[in-house]
């Protein structure tokens, strides 16, 4: 499902142009073409333009450009860049994301293809992956199977899904862009009612993981099942949700959402691990491994100005994070012996310091409490087609930060301009003051059709 190749810096220029001068004929292509016919044309109103096609394409082409200061001082740089990290980091990136659908009687087969060109200060790397591929059977209004590739999207927050079990991790920078699914088969049934309980559905998800197979979800050789029962009660959304099986350990959920007014929302969700194995480093500085019982949770609203400002605000405890006293050993253990190299190369410590890093201690929040606002502003200082955006996310166990104001442009049909500036800050030894870039420059370009 995952056909990707990464050079290793040292290709030549002719190779590297060619990959771009392919990608940029496919990029103009999907541009070009289907707006070819700009020429204005009287308006008809046409009734079968209105009607559901069986064929439905659509996705976008991107350019993006990215440029990060490095933090040369942080562990991670000095980890991962054998202590001479680079000044500065810079990367452009060239990406094509295809989705579509089929319809024929009770038949729908959707995809959802994603591919991509990357040059950065390290070299280059292309890839391409299925996103989504699966086959929807629906004999009933009340009664849906598929089976395939599909990316579910269990649970009620915006930057973070707790119990979202079977969920690929947001970024909460970027938490609407689409996430690769696993391939799984479900079966879902759904009843409406006419008094306080107006809908119930059950879902039920069948997800193998072998060879080949949803290999990076967990332990091989195991069939994993998990379970969503949905209701809509008094205008209520609420979700119960479990998992079980051999490639991660069984788990347990619940979500909610309700509209307080048609401009005031509040959600939430919680999650319940009885067994998980963490990775942490122990009180005399060595690598160990804890069985723990873990339980988050999140509590957010979302608020709808008059002057259409859109606040979303979440709470977020994260049961199976870090305390900042254990992210501290653990940049201390990279500072003691981390970025020690042998004759032949890394030592079998910064090794599994590495893998542990990345696994666990630079994956996206990786503390135990967090929160999040974003701010929107539709038409700032009435600047039509703009959409002006503020995003902040606060580690609250060591004060540490990032600050996102963010720009975007649409005015031009089928296009859309986006600009970004990033800034991470944070004490010696916190989460935001130890990345490896102190902030990030974007510029984002994309091209609907």
């Amino acid at each position: 499902m995952n056909c990707a190749s990464k050079g290793d810096g040292r290709n030549g220029r002719k190779g590297r142009k060619g990959r771009w001068h392919a990608f940029l004929t496919l990029f103009l292509v999907a541009v070009v073409v289907p707006g070819s016919s700009w020429a204005l044309e009287d308006f008809v109103f046409d009734v079968e333009a209105f009607a559901r096609k069986p064929l439905n394409l659509g996705g976008f082409a991107e350019m993006k450009w990215e440029h990060m200061d490095v933090r040369r001082d942080s562990v991670f740089s000095r980890l991962f860049f054998n202590d001479d990290p680079p000044t500065v980091f810079d990367q452009l990136t060239a990406s094509l994301q295809l989705n579509g659908s089929y319809t024929r009687g009770i038949a729908r087969f959707s995809w959802l293809l994603y591919g991509s060109v990357r040059e950065n200060t390290l070299g280059w790397s292309d890839r391409a992956d299925v996103y989504e591929s699966n086959l929807t059977l629906s004999p009933s209004p009340e009664l849906t199977a598929s089976l395939g590739k599909k990316s579910y999207q269990w649970g009620k927050g915006y930057a973070w899904n707790p119990a979202g079990f079977i969920n690929r991790g947001k970024d909460p920078n970027n938490p609407e862009e689409a996430r690769e699914g696993y391939i799984t088969a479900d079966l879902e049934a759904i009843r409406s009612f006419s008094g306080d309980l107006r809908t119930v559905s059950l879902t039920a998800v069948v997800l193998p993981v072998c060879a080949d197979v949803n290999e990076d979800f967990g332990d091989r050789d195991n069939v994993n099942l998990a379970a969503r029962l949905y209701l809509l009660y008094r205008d209520t959304d609420i979700d119960g949700i479990v998992f079980s099986g051999n490639s991660r350990s069984t788990r347990f959920g619940g979500t909610f959402s309700r509209n307080i007014r048609s401009n005031f929302a509040i959600h939430g969700e919680i999650a319940h691990v009885p067994r998980l194995n963490k990775p942490t480093v122990d009180q005399n500085g060595g690598l160990s491994r804890a069985t723990i019982s873990a339980t988050s949770y999140l509590l957010g609203v979302r608020y709808l100005s008059s002057f259409d400002l859109t606040t979303i605000l979440e709470y977020y405890h994260n049961g199976a994070g870090y305390s900042p006293a254990e992210m501290e050993r653990f940049y201390h253990l990279i500072d003691n012996r981390g970025v020690q190299l042998s004759d032949t190369g890394a030592t079998d410590l910064q090794r599994d310091l590495r893998q542990m890093a990345a696994a666990d201690f630079t994956r996206p929040n990786a503390g135990q409490d967090y929160l999040y606002a974003r701010l929107s502003q539709k038409e700032p200082l009435a600047i039509l087609y703009s959409n002006a955006a503020l995003i902040a996310i606060v580690n609250l166990g060591d004060g540490s930060y990032s600050l996102t104001p963010e720009l975007t442009y649409s005015g031009i049909t089928n296009w859309e301009l986006q600009m970004r500036f990033s800034v991470l800050n944070g004490g010696a030894l916190s989460e935001y003051g130890e990345k490896q870039n102190r902030n990030k420059l974007e510029f984002r370009l994309r091209y609907f059709f």
